[in-house]
């Protein structure tokens, strides 16, 4: 008789192991609001890794508040992975159109196309998009299929970032952060006074 033995939810492996072995890759939108487990969002920040690997981590959770804010802080070049996540995290909340726009902001970049290689990786990206909020609006599509490609993506994404950043201690975040771009910046000022409508980032 073999025990299994619960994961360490005070590492990373031990979190993103409980998360991808208790829960489904995220495909549809969370009916709930909340995280899976509200307990693990402390866990998560707790750990200070690189802010884009906590936020993977907080995405696989269904925090998806979590996730944004740390976004919010590397939204633009050379966050290259961080504006990757921003996309992520716009698919996976449902907001398909934001999705296709930062994946195609960060489509040249060398860790999209680790995730979608090929010639044609971009469109094949935008199409998986498509298929997603296909079976969100019309029901169509198969789920199965459509969470085994979202699983393929969050793990490649989450070897990228493991690689290049590591998992020990990021003990002040703020050298991680990016100044927003003037395009961001002036977006942000219109929808503070009006007129433009709300974007989400």
């Amino acid at each position: 008789m073999s025990h299994s033995h619960s994961p360490d939810l005070s590492t990373f492996d031990g979190i993103y192991t409980h998360l991808t072995t208790t829960y489904h890759y995220p495909v549809l939108p969370s009916p709930s609001l909340s995280p899976h487990e509200k307990s693990l969002t402390h866990s998560i920040s707790c750990l200070s890794i690189h802010p884009t690997l906590e936020a993977l981590l907080h995405i696989l959770n269904a925090d998806l508040t979590s996730a944004h804010f740390l976004c919010r802080h590397m939204q633009n070049e050379p966050a290259w992975e961080a504006m990757y996540i921003h996309g992520l995290l716009h698919r996976v909340e449902g907001d398909y159109r934001n999705a296709e726009a930062w994946y195609g902001n960060v489509a040249d970049s060398e860790v999209f196309r680790s995730c979608w290689p090929g010639p044609g990786g971009s469109e094949e990206a935008r199409g998986f998009i498509r298929r997603v909020e296909a079976l969100r609006k019309e029901k169509i599509g198969d789920e199965k299929k459509l969470e085994e490609d979202s699983k393929r993506e969050i793990e490649r994404l989450v070897e990228w970032c493991r690689d290049k950043f590591g998992i020990g201690k990021v003990e002040d975040a703020r050298s991680v952060w990016v100044e927003p771009s003037e395009e961001h910046r002036q977006m942000a000022a219109k929808m503070v006074v009006g007129g433009e409508g709300w974007r989400q980032f």
